[in-house]
This record gives C-alpha cells, structure tokens and sequence, in this order.
C-alpha cells in the first residue's frame, strides 16, 4: 500500500464519518418539517371554521347596522316633522297671543289711569307711602 492509498482511505473514512455526523441533524430536521407540517394542517382545520363563524357575524352585524339606519333615519324624520310643527304652533297660535296680551294690556292700562283721574290714586296707588330722605325736598302733590 502506498502512501497515495493510505491517504485516499483516511479520506474517505473520513468522508464516511462526516457523512454519518451530517446524517443526525439532518434526520433531526426532518422529523421538525413533518411536525410544522402537522401543525399547519391542525391550524387550518381550527381556522376556516373560525373564518366562518367571523363571516356569518360580519353578515349579521351588516344586517343589525341597515336596521339601526332605518331607525335613524325615522327618528330624523320625526325630529322634522316635530320641529314644523312646532313652528306651525308657534305662528298659530304665538301671534294671537301676543295681539292677545297687548290688548289686554292696553285695557288694564286704560282701567287704571280712569281709576286714577277719578279717585285721585294716581296711576295704581304708587307713590303715596314713600318715605323722604333726611334733608330731601318734599315731593310736590300731584294735580
């Protein structure tokens, strides 16, 4: 055996036990791949029923979402239609009433200055009990 030979059968012991050290992690691996491979597979299976479950919600939301529009949008409409009639109230009635008030006014003023010129009270009795400052002119007597 020459030295070429001895070094060509180091070599490939060498190679073979490179090749069985390489061999562990690589084996090791593999059992990793079939694991993540069995995870994924229990994931999915976990998940598409959740997805649909999240669908059917989303579709019921949107359904419960047009019924709460629809009652928004009554109780807008009757939120106007109170606000015109309010305002119609308000034309129909608040206009005879101040023409009311004023009237009424204008006749208890009228009442009271005849009771006045004919009893001598002046305009409702006011003025009569005052009392005077100290030092203060004395009022003048009313005609």
């Amino acid at each position: 055996m020459t030295v070429g030979e001895i070094a060509g059968l180091i070599a490939a012991v060498a190679f073979v036990a490179l090749v069985g050290l390489l061999a562990v992690p690589v084996l090791r691996l593999g059992r990793v791949l079939e694991e993540a491979t069995r995870s994924v597979k229990e994931l999915t299976e976990h998940t598409l029923p959740i997805l649909d479950e999240a669908a059917t919600t989303v579709a019921a939301t949107n359904g419960q979402f047009e019924k709460v529009d629809t009652i928004t949008t009554a109780a807008a409409d009757v939120s106007q239609n109170v606000s015109a009639l309010t305002a119609l109230v308000s034309a129909t009635i608040g206009g005879p009433l101040i023409k009311l008030a004023a009237f009424t006014y204008g006749v208890r003023t009228t009442f009271a200055k005849r009771a006045g010129a004919q009893g001598g009270a002046g305009r409702s009795g006011r003025g009569r009990h005052r009392t005077r400052r100290a030092g203060a002119p004395a009022p003048a007597e009313e005609p």
